[in-house]
């Protein structure tokens, strides 16, 4: 009998599988697709690896003269894509000597819990090329999410894709003209991507702005730069079809305001391309895991669990990443993957680990455009909204010398603290290196220190990094690089 099997290998699974054996611990981790999940093989890293190659080709274009590289070159997409999958293989090969190296054991095949309990265990079989049946005190169920597929946007895998397509090993087009529907994260990475590589993106929005949950001077200024690559952004748009023509796709749209019994009589608009990426959000898997058998409930198919201990109603079966829902980030899964393994050993005792709880009072996110954009914490209309005063500092790449050395000039980063402790509440960057940037303010936030103990901390020079000392110093108005207004290191 298994102490912990982890049902699912996406970055919560093979963390959690690791974790476990750590702490001594006998676990078996089930993949039905592969190692490494939605985020290693057609979600996190194939994407940025494809992004490292339209940032260099971006880089070239826009100042390689200016760098005194005045050769010319061009994309061959095939060998982008290859480069890709040799990074993912690489990656997805590590886990599964990792996996070895601790011990574990790795069934390929989809595991469902059939019954038991925490005190006799519970019974998992893995239908792959055969059927097995293994047994487990305490068990995880990390099995991610794919994207969201709508009816009526008919998506075939052939013209109209999904994010999994487009990152699959196989594709290899650059389309002339290619239609992104949800100008979210993943849209706007996509967008950057593929215009960067020559094609001509078209995007349609639902909400009125893009990647709406970012500070507005963000916002802004990702427009600029996509203006610059042609992109067209189209928002408030409630698309309401999306047709393959056989040489090329047709969505069709009215504006988001347009109410509900007027949608057939309305005007309505249409938009071509020669390819359609889906990009509108995500779906939990949790169909097909046995958990009617415990009575375990999801909400539309999200697992529910408690969220301090991440046990769902059943004792002993824990539940992280995507499939609860949350937060949905890989960074996010393996801090749960953390507390559902400390949880899950410390009630079978005998393990040299104490029980956990979760922590979201601060998650970084990341946007992978160029320029790269990184927050968080809280955003101004937030932190007004909810009765802070508010002191902001916001420092230009343009007056950093490392950021003039490198020729990165464009962007920003914003620092928010509470005018009455001085700590930091928030932070938004767009600009090279946003998203390590924003870690080191992360852990400013996470141990609760303020503005004055962040630039009395010594930085390198010249560094990247000197943008967060400067704009915490600008916070109270006495950033050296930029001219305004002190307020007093004690007000």
């Amino acid at each position: 009998m298994y102490d912990l099997t982890v049902i699912g290998s996406g970055p919560g699974g093979y963390h959690s599988a690791i974790r476990a054996a750590q702490y001594g611990a006998k676990v078996a981790l089930i993949e039905k697709n592969k190692l490494g999940g939605t985020c290693l093989n057609t979600g996190c890293i194939p994407a940025k690896a494809l992004w490292a190659s339209a940032e260099l080709i971006q880089k070239l274009r826009e100042s390689g003269a200016d760098h005194g590289i005045i050769s010319d070159f061009q994309l061959d997409f095939t060998r982008a894509v290859d480069r890709k999958n040799r990074v993912v293989k690489e990656l997805t090969d590590g886990i599964a000597t990792l996996e070895k190296g601790w011990k574990n054991d790795v069934f390929m095949g989809h595991g469902k819990l059939l019954g038991g309990n925490a005190k006799d265990g519970f019974a998992i079989s893995i239908e792959g090329r055969e059927k097995e049946i293994i047994k487990s005190r305490r068990t995880i169920i990390a099995t991610g999410s794919s994207p969201v597929l709508i009816p009526s946007f008919n998506i075939d895998h052939d013209r109209i894709l999904t994010s999994d397509d487009m990152l699959d090993p196989e594709f290899k087009i650059v389309p002339k003209r290619l239609l992104i529907i949800g100008a979210g994260v993943a849209g706007v990475e996509f967008a950057n991507i593929f215009a960067s590589f020559g094609s001509k993106v078209i995007m349609l929005e639902y909400l009125p702005s893009p990647i709406a949950t970012e500070e507005p001077m963000v916002v802004k200024e990702l427009e600029k730069k996509f203006e610059e690559l042609q992109i067209e952004i189209h928002v408030s748009q409630n698309v309401l079809s999306i047709e393959n023509t056989g040489s090329a796709v047709k969505a069709t749209t009215i504006a988001t305001n347009i109410p509900r019994e007027q949608i057939e009589t309305a005007e309505k608009s249409s938009f071509e391309a020669d390819y359609c990426l889906v990009s509108i959000g995500r779906r939990k898997e949790s169909s097909g895991l046995g958990l009617e058998h415990f009575g375990i409930e999801t909400n539309r198919g999200a697992i529910k669990v408690d969220s301090k201990t991440l046990e769902t109603s059943e004792k002993g079966i824990y539940a992280i990443g995507d499939v609860i829902g949350g937060i949905m980030l890989a960074h996010v899964a393996r801090h749960e993957g953390d507390v559902a393994v400390a949880n899950a050993l410390a009630s079978l005792g005998g393990f040299p680990v104490k029980e956990r709880a979760t922590d979201y009072s601060v998650v970084p996110a990341t946007i992978f455009t160029t320029p790269n954009i990184g927050s968080v914490g809280l955003r101004r209309k937030q932190a007004k909204d909810m009765g802070y005063d508010v002191l902001f500092g916001r420092f230009p790449y343009a007056a950093l010398g490392k950021a003039k050395c490198i020729g990165e000039e464009r962007g920003f980063l914003l620092i928010l603290a509470d005018k009455k402790t001085y700590k930091v509440i928030g932070a938004s960057c767009i600009g090279a290196g946003a998203p390590e940037l924003i870690s080191e303010i992360s852990l400013a936030m996470k141990n609760g220190l303020t503005v004055h103990d962040v630039a009395e901390t010594i930085h390198s020079h010249p560094t990247l990094s000197e943008m967060v000392l400067e704009g915490m110093e600008d916070v109270y108005g006495m950033a050296i690089h930029k001219k305004s207004r002190p307020i007093g290191l004690n007000d």
